[in-house]
């Protein structure tokens, strides 16, 4: 087995966390409406940053293995949660029912290959897998830029 640690450290105060990845330095806060100063996005807009990221590094790596004409993709992401679990209501989970992921993606591919690229990319990208494993519905919509 090929085994990865990825590592952080994370200092808090108030809303506010700086994380630390590598030498990357990662502010994660809520809106002042929340608590927060707003000096970066919610812990959820950047579980769905880390999604994009991930989709993106996954599809190039799928193109070259298939040889994928891939020139850029463009992620439009929505998660949609019930506030109702975040405070406390014991019924109702806390994290996404449903996230929608749109994504044009720039080639000369045909809509067949993309919808391709896009079964492997979602078949080993960890943050998709993880949050479809959690009971996130995902919604899929790659197309053509």
């Amino acid at each position: 087995m090929a085994r990865y640690v990825e590592k952080i450290s994370a200092v808090s105060t108030g809303m506010m966390t700086k994380a630390t990845s590598k030498q990357h330095v990662l502010s994660i806060d809520e809106p002042p409406q929340m608590g927060g100063q707003d000096q970066g996005p919610n812990p959820l807009g950047t579980l769905l940053s880390a999604l994009a990221g991930c989709e993106n590094v996954i599809a190039n790596m799928v193109a070259k293995e298939i040889g994928f004409d891939l020139q850029g993709i463009e992620f439009d992401i929505e998660g949609e949660l019930d506030l109702r679990g975040l405070k406390g209501e014991p019924n109702v989970r806390p994290y996404f029912q449903k996230v929608i992921v749109n994504a044009k993606v720039k080639t000369s591919e045909p809509e067949e290959r993309i919808r391709q690229l896009q079964e492997i990319t979602d078949s080993r990208c960890p943050v998709f897998t993880m949050m479809k494993a959690a009971g996130v519905e995902m919604v899929v919509n790659w197309t053509k830029a």
